[in-house]
């Protein structure tokens, strides 16, 4: 006998009732104070993102402070000593247990992240915020195509569509093994289409090696969300994460730092004492401040859904870059119309995820039925 529900008749009225009562008020009130807490997250989020990024590419680009592997190893360093006093505060036995279980994530996470923040600020030395903003729109390209997007709908001679993107595909198949509905597929073509026709308008004004280095970060970034969400599904807070993975992402950039920066450094310091010591300091706090946030997002909304609430600043870092840093020169049609393209696969692949969400939601509700 096909029970009545699933042969595709309406549902009994007692259960279409119970489906139709509104929530109870104190289930009403836990989701507005939540919705509102992600508000602010997000908006902190953002203004901490596109705070750094102007910081970073105003003090390595125009204020003549080109000395990439010396600013993130800083930032490295403030964030350990800061976060220390905090985290010794669980007691070395649990540091122990943390550390002895979990020691091959920090490790590649500290890795990756040393390599994202270290390509992107070498990047700013010899690209527009503008370009290097576009290139990095690529993130949720590298970080979920994961499962097969761009391999699914792209021959072999494309995967190039998307920065990275044969790596970021063998990189998201060894680490998470999911494969996309043809609708998230299909936006995450879109956004790699929208930053192919934003990145490549026939003269670059960035520096071959910087655009390279721009989107090996971009690769880079994609592989720590993807290792930072996994790790931290096992219940590893944020302040733990940070203080374990800033030691190895600074043991990964010092030796950079000491072979290619340390002589021009000390020349250049003596004549630039009190400006280098506030960028230094500002940017460390900044940086300190966004990787929690950064990391917060992760844990409570999701990498992906960090990776495509972090594309919709990059309209307003576009317009502040072209006002604050002079690059209104970059806005050519080609570059508008690919910044489009991009945000609308942005808007399709969010709707997607939340239609996702709401049917799971329903399916969840009629099972508990």
């Amino acid at each position: 006998m096909v029970h009545p529900w699933t042969s595709g008749r309406r549902p009994p009225p007692a259960a279409a009732a119970a489906a139709r009562e509104p929530l109870s008020p104190v289930f009403s009130r836990k989701r507005v104070r939540r919705a509102a807490s992600h508000v602010l997250l997000v908006s902190v989020f953002l203004c901490l993102n596109s705070g750094l990024n102007l910081l970073n590419k105003w003090s390595l680009g125009h204020a003549g402070f080109r000395f990439p592997f010396l600013l993130s190893s800083c930032h490295m360093a403030f964030s350990f000593a800061v976060l220390a006093p905090v985290a010794l505060l669980h007691g070395w036995e649990a540091h122990r247990r943390t550390l002895h279980q979990q020691w091959p994530g920090i490790l590649c996470i500290g890795s990756f992240m040393a390599l994202n923040i270290a390509l992107n600020n070498i990047s700013l030395l010899d690209i527009s915020l503008s370009l290097n903003q576009i290139i990095r729109s690529a993130i949720p390209v590298v970080r979920h195509p994961a499962r097969h997007a761009l391999a699914c709908f792209l021959p072999p001679s494309a995967c190039t569509a998307g920065p990275g993107a044969q790596v970021a595909c063998i990189m998201a198949v060894l680490i998470e093994s999911r494969y996309p509905s043809p609708q998230e597929a299909a936006s995450l073509v879109v956004i790699s289409l929208g930053v192919m026709l934003a990145v490549w308008q026939g003269a670059l004004t960035g520096k071959p090696y910087a655009i390279a280095f721009c989107v090996a970060a971009t690769v880079c970034n994609g592989g720590f969300m993807t290792l930072s969400s996994k790790l931290m599904s096992e219940k590893l807070d944020v302040v733990r994460l940070a203080f374990y993975v800033a030691p190895v992402s600074l043991a990964c950039l010092a030796p950079f730092y000491w072979v290619y920066e340390h002589e021009h450094f000390r020349a250049y310091y003596p004549a630039h004492r009190r400006s280098a010591q506030a960028i230094l300091l500002a940017s460390s706090a900044l940086a300190l401040c966004y990787n929690l946030a950064h990391s917060l997002m992760i844990k409570r909304i999701s990498a992906v859904a960090t990776t495509v609430v972090g594309e919709f600043k990059i309209l307003a870092l576009l317009l502040l870059s072209a006002f604050l840093l002079g690059e209104k020169s970059e806005f050519t049609p080609k570059m508008i119309a690919g910044c489009t393209l991009a945000l609308a696969g942005f808007a399709a692949y969010s709707h997607t995820k939340l239609v996702a969400a709401r049917q799971r939601q329903r399916r969840q509700q009629t099972g508990s039925e």
